[in-house]
């Protein structure tokens, strides 16, 4: 499920994905493309894996697309249909990776421009060092926001400051992207893949069946009303209540005994 573009190593029931072109700070090429297409779908339908980090080598999260791949692509004389199908099969992968049934975690270090801004929007947690830096460059160069950010940009900073961050395509540092709710977290660099992690880990001891659950029910909450969510809500507790998982965590808390589940203790932000 590896290739030089995209490593995936699986130890204890955690996947970690790591974007290696270092020398292209992770920018995603062709090759990157075709290994997440490959590897997404994998890692939903393995039930052994139950929690997915994703990360950058060399410093660098991802600094989005391969200008120089566009330059290539641009030389086969892509009409507008052409340029529609070099997008639209991203698509596949993309949306798997947004409706994984699994926590996802970004752990980012340094740039995360452009597609690699998005691709951090995709997860359930972005865990950041001081050195992260944000960016919606795309207006830089022309082009509009991709891999989903349209979608998942607004749904985290709301539509106003997501219309600043896209039409002004500045830099946000990993102070400013605590404060605006893009990352969780901010650690020390050296710490960074190991917190991520741990939070990956703690998912091990949870309901997967649960945690499912609400994927996909927060999934929806910005696109349904209220008798929507209450009736998910009622089908999906109910699946809950017959889990064997809620069975032994009922006993093991009525016996008096440590929950499956718990949240790895260390440093969270914001701090006072």
């Amino acid at each position: 499920m590896s290739n030089d573009a995209l490593s995936c190593q699986v130890a204890d029931g955690v996947a970690t994905l790591t974007m290696s072109r270092p020398e292209a700070r992770n920018a995603l090429s062709t090759e990157m493309k075709a290994a997440f297409e490959a590897a997404v779908p994998r890692l939903a339908a393995d039930p052994t894996v139950r929690a997915v980090v994703l990360t950058g080598a060399g410093g660098a999260f991802c600094a989005g697309g391969d200008l120089r791949g566009m330059l290539a692509a641009r030389e086969q004389q892509l009409d507008v249909q052409g340029w529609r199908q070099r997008m639209t099969s991203l698509h596949p992968w993309v949306r798997a990776l947004i409706e994984l049934d699994k926590p996802l975690i970004a752990a980012v270090d340094g740039a995360a421009y452009g597609a690699g801004f998005s691709l951090a929007l995709m997860a359930d947690f972005v865990i950041a060092s001081p050195r992260a830096r944000f960016c919606m460059s795309f207006m830089k160069v022309g082009l509009v926001p991709d891999c989903a950010a349209m979608y998942t940009l607004p749904r985290v900073v709301g539509v106003q400051r997501a219309r600043e961050l896209v039409l002004s395509a500045r830099e946000v540092g990993a102070e400013e992207a605590l404060k605006l709710g893009i990352a969780m977290e901010v650690v020390p660099t050296d710490s960074l893949l190991s917190r991520a992690q741990a939070l990956a880990h703690s998912f091990t001891g949870a309901s997967a069946l649960a945690v499912s659950l609400v994927k996909r029910e927060l999934g929806m909450a910005l696109a349904t009303d209220l008798q929507t969510t209450l009736a998910a809500e009622g089908d999906h507790q109910a699946l809950c209540f017959q889990s064997p998982y809620h069975v032994d965590a009922v006993s093991a808390f009525l016996d008096k005994q440590p929950a499956a589940f718990q949240w790895p203790v260390g440093s969270t932000s914001p701090k006072p």
